[in-house]
């Protein structure tokens, strides 16, 4: 099979989705391996370490989709990549469906496979593919907040530690998975006070295990996260839906309850965020200001760290891309059901029900599609 590893075009998106290791891997075992011009430069991945290998590596971005049978990437195509998706392309990659209407279009238009990284998922319900990312993210969460929550940032001026005879900052973690314990355990080893709400009770009667005593659990619920923005000087939005939109646990309107100067960094914004007032920004311009309260909203925070992201991503990646190039899509989904599961659109049908009910659409269980293609 022909893999293509495009570059990233992405705003200030300097990760790519494989290393020269697994170039070299994949045509070790007989497959092709395309590499576009200075895809791995911002990882620290020269194209001369690609040729090493043994990829080839390509100056025409259209020659190399043209070529490619799986396109391997690390974020979701955007507009000016949409004409260069095939119908016999399959697709592997971030793509967060549900935060997107056009995303969705397009690639339902374009009548190629696409196997998000963010659905594959373990029998435990572990999201493997989503996991490296979500702990960078988390712990880039509590980094970036604290930036932030300096005064020539625009923050409250305030450290999160505290120093004695101070008291520290207030950190409010929304959701106890991968991103929010991350977060946690971040804000808690700076000296932080802790909170992190959530729904399963099992979850966190986990966490009360595994937490420092400066974390504290609390039920997540209406009242209860009502009381926790009002002291949070760093609010973390760290709620994960598979496959679907976030909900909106914090409203426009319960921003008059912060601190002015209060920090927001919703990690959750690549699937639609869970504070109301969140929308996607950039590294080059990362935050705004609703109502007194700092917003950081960064869509790819593990952009930023791209070494450590890319070597994270890949480490997870690469076994499901191998079965994807020995067997072809339809096998090895009907082998592998956790990447059946990150199975996304196939033939213009939707598969994944977290998309469909996001925008209305038709659901075609994936099952349905491997059946009919067997």
């Amino acid at each position: 099979m022909i893999i293509g590893v495009p570059k990233e075009i992405k705003t200030a998106e300097n990760r790519v989705a494989m290393v020269p290791a697994g170039a070299e891997t994949l045509l070790g075992i007989g497959h092709e391996v395309l590499v576009q011009k200075g895809a791995g430069v911002g990882s620290g991945f020269d194209d001369a370490a690609y040729r090493k290998a043994g990829a080839k590596i390509v100056d025409d971005v259209d020659a190399l989709w043209a070529d490619a049978e799986l396109i391997v990437k690390v974020k979701e195509p955007i507009d000016e990549e949409y004409p260069r998706i095939k119908p016999d392309h399959v697709l592997f990659t971030y793509f967060h469906f549900a935060a997107s209407e056009e995303l969705t279009k397009a690639l339902l238009d374009s009548r190629a496979v696409s196997i998000a990284y963010e659905t594959v998922q373990l029998p435990t319900g572990e999201l493997p593919l989503l996991t490296p990312m979500s702990e960078v993210a988390g712990r880039m969460a509590v980094q970036e907040g604290a930036k932030y929550l300096e005064k020539t940032f625009g923050g409250r001026g305030i450290l999160l530690g505290g120093v004695p005879g101070v008291p520290s900052a207030e950190v409010v973690v929304l959701g106890g998975g991968v991103v929010g314990t991350h977060a946690a355990k971040m804000a808690a080893g700076l000296g932080a006070r802790v909170v992190i709400l959530d729904v399963n009770l099992d979850r966190l009667r986990y966490l009360e295990d595994v937490m420092p005593a400066n974390v504290d659990l609390v039920y997540s619920n209406r009242p209860n996260i009502l009381e926790a923005i009002e002291r949070a000087d760093l609010l973390v939005g760290a709620v994960l839906l598979p496959g679907a939109k976030a909900p909106h646990l914090v409203l426009r309107g319960d921003l008059k309850r912060m601190k002015d100067g209060a920090v927001i960094v919703d990690v959750a914004v690549d699937q639609g965020g869970c504070i109301e007032t969140a929308r996607p920004t950039t590294h080059e311009n990362p935050t705004y200001v609703v109502d007194g309260v700092m917003h950081y909203c960064v869509a790819n925070m593990p952009g930023a760290v791209p070494r450590t992201s890319t070597l994270a991503l890949t480490n997870a990646t690469f076994q499901y891309a191998v079965k994807l190039a020995d067997q072809g899509w339809e096998k090895a989904c009907s082998t592998d059901r956790p990447l059946a599961l990150g199975v996304n659109t196939v033939a213009g049908k939707v598969t994944c029900l977290g998309v469909a009910e996001a925008f209305g659409l038709d659901y075609t269980p994936i099952d349905e599609v491997l059946g009919s293609s067997a």
